[in-house]
């Protein structure tokens, strides 16, 4: 009997063990193969995003469809975003806007896609359900710091204008 409770609580363990998210420890500097991915937009049409895997930018130009082009952050630039990602821990476990009977149209969604030394990580969120986490607010602020690098770009500005609005 105490064979099959200790049996039983070995695999107890490692269940719990396995359960668990993997958190990646992300060090100080910024390692050679640190890239990203952040898409967002209105909805489920996640039409603008950066694309370090690509190198490229895609923007939103709502009637007229999308426009890509070829992007180029610095040294400095991926350094900075670097530090930002490390300091809100984004390869650890995450809590994000929930269902709830409130929700707001139009609403956005993002998808991220991090890489940190060999491992990947994705997850997505909305704020559709009126209510945003901590953890939601700092990536949308962390978007918004990689927009407005990336709207300073030469290659950016080349992008057409967009067209109409969403309702």
């Amino acid at each position: 009997m105490i064979r099959i409770l200790v049996v039983i609580s070995v695999a107890f363990l490692f269940l719990a063990g396995c359960s668990k998210e993997k958190e990646v420890q992300m060090p100080e500097e910024k390692p050679a193969d640190f890239q990203f991915s952040v898409s967002f937009g209105y909805g489920e049409v996640n039409k603008n995003e950066i694309n370090t895997y690509e190198n490229t930018v895609t923007k939103d130009l709502i009637t007229k469809g999308t426009a890509t082009a070829d992007l180029v952050f610095s040294n400095d630039e991926l350094q900075s975003i670097y530090s930002q990602m490390k300091d809100m821990n984004i390869m650890g476990e995450k809590q994000f806007p929930k269902q709830r009977s409130c929700s707001q149209t139009p609403s956005s969604t993002d998808s991220w896609k991090v890489t940190v030394n060999g491992e990947t990580k994705s997850f997505s969120w909305t704020n559709e359900y009126c209510d945003i986490t901590k953890d939601a607010e700092q990536l949308k602020e962390l978007r918004t710091y990689i927009w407005q690098i990336v709207e300073g770009k030469d290659s950016y500005k080349a992008l057409p204008e967009a067209e109409g609005g969403y309702d």
